[in-house]
């Protein structure tokens, strides 16, 4: 599944910790580790993030995955620095287990925190499986409306075995969230997208401006590395997973 390694590189890298030393850790590191993040060679744009219940989309928090989001300037680096030492290879070693997938940016449009983090690449070739991505803002005054639509949404992506990994992240619990979701082709993901609950949320978002920052972005599948519930989401036959936990 590899691609030539020029050009940017996304890197989404989901941890799972068991135990109460390994949770309590990893907590306390959404603070403490933006120092040593900030000093890993070659990293760009970079986020620390936590999970919701279930597969992520729900406002209750799950102690025990998270998730580190970053930008590469190349497939190299990016290897270099996921199996190396220094904050990223703490990770590794308080995880019971960890999965990284790397992903070539196809096309990107709104901000995250006042950036624009992806840079797209026209060459970048869009395989098979695709990636998408969404991260917002949302407004206070319009919480309680937002998450009232969450669970018809999770039901949906929850039950849809055309999805091969799917989960709800942030970075402050309720106010910023990510979706992240991978797809076989582009058909399966735009039915998603554009019918259900989902396709009324969207609209909602439009008429009533849910988001005061929004951003979305498609990824091409460049690689990946460890696993997820013992094996590759990206292995033949995903949807043997949609109905694991994370």
């Amino acid at each position: 599944m590899d691609t030539p390694d020029t050009g940017q590189i996304v890197t989404l890298t989901f941890h799972r910790f068991d135990g109460l030393r390994a949770r309590l850790w990893a907590f306390a590191m959404m603070g403490l580790a933006r120092p040593a993040m900030a000093r890993v060679p070659g990293i760009g744009f970079w986020k620390l993030c936590g999970s919701g219940t279930g597969i992520g989309f729900t406002p209750r928090p799950n102690l025990g995955v998270y998730a580190i989001l970053a930008t590469w300037p190349d497939a190299d680096t990016a290897r270099a620095a996921l199996t190396g030492g220094g904050i990223l290879g703490r990770y590794r070693s308080m995880a019971s287990e960890s999965w990284t997938v790397l992903l070539r940016p196809l096309s990107a449009r709104g901000a995250w925190s006042g950036k624009a983090p992806f840079q797209p690449q026209a060459d970048a070739g869009e395989g098979t499986a695709l990636a998408a991505l969404t991260r917002a803002t949302i407004r206070p005054s319009v919480l309680a409306r937002f998450w009232g639509r969450v669970p018809d949404i999770s039901g949906v992506i929850g039950s849809n075995t055309s999805t091969m990994f799917k989960i709800g992240i942030g970075e402050v619990p309720w106010l910023h969230q990510v979706t992240f979701s991978i797809w076989p082709d582009t058909a399966s993901m735009a039915a998603f997208a554009r019918t259900g609950p989902h396709a009324e949320a969207i609209r909602a978002v439009r008429a009533e401006n849910w988001f005061s920052e929004e951003l979305y972005a498609r990824f091409a599948i460049h690689s990946d590395m460890g696993s997820w519930n013992g094996v590759s989401p990206l292995a033949p036959n995903p949807s043997r997973l949609a109905s694991e936990p994370l």
